[in-house]
């Protein structure tokens, strides 16, 4: 059994060619990351150049088509995604090497470390020696001078905090279900006891694969999609958070809080909000998670791209319903096909479709 130490030489060494632009795991809510030969079936013969993934959450879908040659541009609001986007779809071929790694994971001389996480998220998500560790990895994270080995860095992080969670998000304390000496029926109580070091070494080594150059100006971006300032892109692919026909969203802000509190560390503490008893941050309007307000947002996101190839990944049973998003399309496009595919998402109790709505 190698210790950690081995396991970074390890995995450290020089990456073959083949393991080269190898898309990550990865864990989270909502990843188009299983259906992605399906929406490269329906797209890959479009016309287009240029794709601005606007709702890019994962960047699985803005990878495809950077692998597909196409130049990237990423969008998330959320600015912990932003890091994902750096750090896979910007990034032009910037790797973690074992020395980087090594410096992340130890603690420094002469650094006087903060302990927020520790003093603040006591039996919530972590362990207090987990949470200790993770106040120690950031700051020396913070350190790192080279934003795409800073965001790879993010993203081993990331995908290591929620592989340790009972159903690989932040929505509710349930620490114990970690931590209590029961029988379980579901969950991995090994993987979620191995030590945070050992999923860091192995995510940042997976971040490093998926790192290639596609002779493409690629760019990540922050900002509320009605605030995104670019230059036309060919495409524009369109995967909003979902809400259903029943009016219940899926927030990602809610489920993913804690990484976001990650890259504001030291603003994290004014951005709690104090009525939540797991420490949430304040979470600000959103209208893709309203009922009352989702059909004029889908309105203002089709007129502002009008001028692009359109392609909406959505659900058969949301709100809008597909019916609703065809009237508006068919404003601006000559052109509306839609397809759908049987497939059903993780925590999801639902039989609905899958669909792309392709409008040209």
């Amino acid at each position: 059994m190698l210790n950690a130490k081995q396991q970074q030489t390890k995995l450290f060494e020089e990456l073959s060619p083949r393991k080269v632009g190898v898309l990550p795991s990865t864990r989270y809510q909502g990843s188009k990351s299983k259906i992605l030969n399906w929406i490269d079936y329906y797209t890959k013969d479009l016309d287009f150049d240029s794709v601005l993934d606007a709702f890019g959450g994962t960047g699985c879908v803005g990878y495809m088509y950077k692998k597909n040659g196409k130049q990237v541009f990423y969008n998330d609001s959320l600015k912990f995604n932003h890091y994902v986007g750096l750090a896979i779809i910007e990034n032009p071929g910037v790797t973690l090497d074992d020395r980087d790694v090594d410096f992340i994971l130890k603690k420094q001389s002469g650094v006087q470390y903060p302990s927020f996480i520790y003093d603040t998220f006591h039996d919530i998500y972590f362990t207090d020696e987990e949470n200790k560790w993770l106040d120690v990895v950031i700051a020396n994270i913070r350190k790192i001078k080279n934003k795409y080995k800073q965001a790879l860095a993010y993203y081993a992080l990331f995908q290591s905090c929620i592989i340790k969670r009972p159903y690989n998000l932040f929505h509710r304390k349930n620490l114990y279900i970690r931590t209590a000496e029961v029988e379980r029926s579901f969950g991995n109580k090994k993987t979620w006891d191995t030590p945070f070091e050992d999923h860091f070494i192995k995510f940042a080594e997976e971040a490093n694969s998926a790192v290639f150059n596609n002779q493409k100006n690629n760019k990540a971006l922050h900002s509320d999609i009605f605030d995104l300032d670019i230059p036309k892109t060919d495409l524009v692919y369109i995967d909003t958070p979902y809400l259903s026909a029943k009016g219940v969203g899926v927030n990602y802000f809610d489920f993913y809080h804690f990484l976001e509190g990650i890259v504001s560390y030291y603003q994290w503490e004014n951005l709690i909000d104090e009525n939540s008893k797991h420490k949430r941050i304040k979470n600000g309007k959103n209208e893709w998670c309203n009922k009352g307000e989702i059909h004029k947002a889908f309105e203002k996101v089709f007129a502002k791209f009008k001028d692009s190839i359109l392609v909406v990944s959505y659900r058969d049973d949301g709100t809008p319903a597909i019916a609703e998003l065809i009237t508006m399309l068919e404003k601006y496009k000559k052109s509306i096909e839609v397809k759908k595919l049987d497939y059903k998402y993780v925590l999801s109790n639902g039989n609905s479709k899958e669909v792309l709505i392709i409008a040209q």
